[in-house]
């Protein structure tokens, strides 16, 4: 990535965010309407962002637009005073990805290697694959190994059945390719990531499961919002939990899993856009729901009252007051949450949000209680990987060489 030239590199310290962008794209020679295209945005939005009248606070976004804009700090656009290099937030890819990659290119028409039997024993594999998911302190190793042959499967059952049987196989299917995509989230290149999250929707379609046809806008909301369109997501699973809303009272328990989980969605984003009040508003929606049937837990998104916890902390984080975070991380019992991985996405937002506050011990604290709780879901995660990495670098001597062992073990470079 080139340099900045030289009359960029000392902007003001008064700029804002939205301010360096402009003054960078004009040096740049781009005009509003083509750089807002290259970041996939309109140029009304580009001009809120320049003019101040909109907060950017998305981190894909941040990262889009400094990869066009060919600027290698995001510190450059945000005014930082610590470096924040671009490529800290890449991928970090498996060894299960090519096997993966090779399956969903071929997988209409490979044989699996699986005994094929009937789609509910098919179905149990596909559920069995998630609750690895969760239970696994190396998810990602687990289920990589066997993901690949459970999608061809997946595919040969809905080649090899019709009718209902048909449709109960697409519903299979559109649980794995759910699972595929969490697999597929910053490990895999982004055409790849989108290929399961499209087999996701069209298997849910297949399926004619209104409750799986709203799970989809789930599984696409994720894409969205991991890709930056925090607006589009937001604004898909909110169109899905009005669809399933009225339907709450006589719905089956993984109906309300599914509208809680969708309600969860929508906090996060709306917590991501700095939406507070809308963020507080669907949580409580999903909190409301979890405490109706308290021992419940969705097979695969984990809703539930642990999973309502958690993502109490993770709104904190992304409303940027860390203070609120750690108290509601403080209220909660790890052992409340079913999912290892989960678990692990607590205590990674708790490190996050001591290390917001400089209290650097207590960040390293928390983000070894995060590797010990699943190694995967921080390495494997830009966000963990960064945390570590920082901490490495500007933890204060006395816990600095802790904090580089840390950092060394889930991959990041200090």
């Amino acid at each position: 990535m080139t340099d900045l030239p030289k009359d960029l590199v000392n902007l003001s310290d008064e700029l804002t965010t939205g301010e360096r962008v402009r003054i960078i794209r004009e040096r740049r020679g781009l005009s509003r309407p083509v750089l807002a295209g290259l970041v996939g945005r309109s140029p009304d939005w580009l001009k809120k962002i320049e003019g101040g009248g909109r907060e950017l606070r998305s981190l894909p976004m941040l990262i889009r637009l400094a990869h066009v804009l060919r600027v290698d700090d995001l510190s450059k656009l945000t005014g930082d005073r610590t470096a924040i290099p671009v490529a800290q937030w890449g991928k970090l890819s498996h060894a299960s990805v090519p096997a993966l990659r090779d399956a969903i290119h071929a997988s209409f028409l490979r044989r699996s290697v699986y005994e094929l039997g009937s789609v509910d024993e098919l179905a149990g594999r596909v559920r069995q694959t998630w609750a690895t998911w969760h239970t696994s302190t190396h998810q990602r190793t687990e289920v990589g190994a066997v993901l690949p042959d459970l999608l061809t499967a997946c595919h040969a059952a809905v080649k090899s059945s019709e009718g209902g049987v048909r449709r109960q196989a697409y519903g299979a299917m559109a649980e794995a390719y759910a699972l595929a995509q969490q697999f597929a989230a910053h490990t895999t290149e982004p055409e790849l990531y989108w290929i399961t999250v499209d087999r996701a929707r069209m298997a849910a379609e297949e399926s004619d499961d209104p409750v799986l046809l709203a799970s989809a806008a789930w599984i696409v909301g994720n894409g969205l919002r991991d890709s930056g369109h925090t607006e589009e997501a937001l604004r898909l699973v909110s169109e899905a939990a009005s669809m399933l809303r009225d339907q709450l009272e006589h719905g089956s328990d993984i109906l309300r899993g599914t509208f809680g989980a969708l309600c969860l969605h929508a906090a996060v984003t709306a917590a991501k856009e700095g939406r507070e009040g809308d963020a507080w508003h669907w949580w409580d929606e999903a909190a409301a729901t979890a405490r109706k049937a308290p021992a419940y837990v969705h097979p695969w998104t984990m809703f539930g009252t642990g999973n309502v916890a958690v993502h109490a902390v993770s709104i904190g984080v992304d409303l940027r007051t860390p203070g609120a975070a750690l108290r509601q991380a403080s209220n909660t019992a790890p052992e409340s949450i079913p999912s290892v991985e989960r678990r692990s996405r607590l205590f990674l937002d708790a490190a996050r949000s001591e290390y917001a506050r400089k209290e650097h011990a207590g960040s390293l604290h928390y983000l070894r209680k995060a590797v010990e709780t699943s190694p995967e879901a921080v390495r494997y995660v830009p966000s963990g990987r960064r945390l570590a990495a920082d901490l490495a670098l500007h933890a204060p001597a006395t816990i600095r060489s802790d904090a580089q062992e840390l950092a060394s073990s889930v991959g990041a470079a200090a």
